[in-house]
């Protein structure tokens, strides 16, 4: 489908200590609406937020999904308060950069994961997504367009503490908030380290890389760096005879 719900991934005492860092935060709005807000680079904000980068259950399966060598791409924070038109669909993918985007997201494989620190409610800025989208050749699938609707859209709602993981090509985007609460999100992106971008981007800054904890600093690898083989012959000696990370059996239904 190209997205996966994890569910209630973070307890209330884990998104009460992220919360209580997003209070602090200085955000800036969207360009089409002062109830969409938001901050970037947060990666080196400290306490909860840097640790959330780790965390173990979705490093988890983001490793069994992707192999266990992971690059942290970027890291923001969203607030969609009551009064938020909801976000167009759109896909985070685009392969040459933009000037929303950049380069960082110009990576062939990338996935986002958005932690939710409120209930997603039909009234509260839920996700929407266009299922499998990002495995459409059409031309109207081109990542560099938007659109404000679709009648196959799919809306998608979750608990407070709840993690949605998908494919940077998947259209994607949220309803309005017509709720009475602000919904918050942290939103990371990751990719294998094969998988670097179309063009340099900026590097992590080592001195401050060198401050988080082990397990963190492990995923802050090159952001530009990618594992090419332009030489590579048509038969390179000692191929390999199995990869199971190419299985068609790993996409079977248990």
């Amino acid at each position: 489908e190209g997205y996966v719900v994890l569910p209630d991934l973070l307890d209330a005492d884990h998104i009460a200590r992220l919360k209580a860092q997003t209070a602090t935060f200085e955000t800036t709005p969207v360009d089409y609406s002062v109830h969409q807000r938001g901050r970037n680079n947060l990666e080196f904000v400290g306490g909860a937020v840097s640790d959330l980068i780790a965390f173990p259950p979705t490093l988890d399966f983001l490793r069994t999904l992707c192999g266990n060598e992971l690059v942290l791409m970027s890291y923001d924070y969203s607030s969609s308060g009551p009064g938020h038109p909801g976000i167009s669909f759109h896909c985070d993918g685009q392969p040459w950069g933009s000037t929303i985007f950049g380069t960082q997201f110009s990576c062939p494989k990338l996935l986002r994961v958005l932690y939710y620190l409120d209930d997603l409610t039909p009234e509260v800025s839920p996700f929407r997504v266009i299922p499998r989208s990002h495995l459409s050749y059409h031309n109207q699938a081109n990542p560099y367009l938007r659109y404000d609707a679709h009648p196959e859209e799919v809306m998608i709602t979750c608990g407070a503490g709840s993690a949605v993981v998908f494919d940077h090509c998947l259209f994607h985007g949220n309803y309005p908030n017509t709720g009475d609460y602000a919904r918050e999100a942290l939103q990371l992106a990751y990719r294998p380290t094969w998988a670097g971008p179309s063009e340099g981007v900026e590097p992590w800054d080592a001195e401050e890389v060198a401050k988080l904890p082990t397990a963190v600093q492990e995923l802050m690898g090159d952001r530009g760096g990618r594992i090419w083989i332009p030489e590579a012959g048509n038969k390179p000696p000692d191929m390999p005879t199995a990869a199971p990370g190419l299985n068609p059996s790993r996409w079977d239904l248990e």
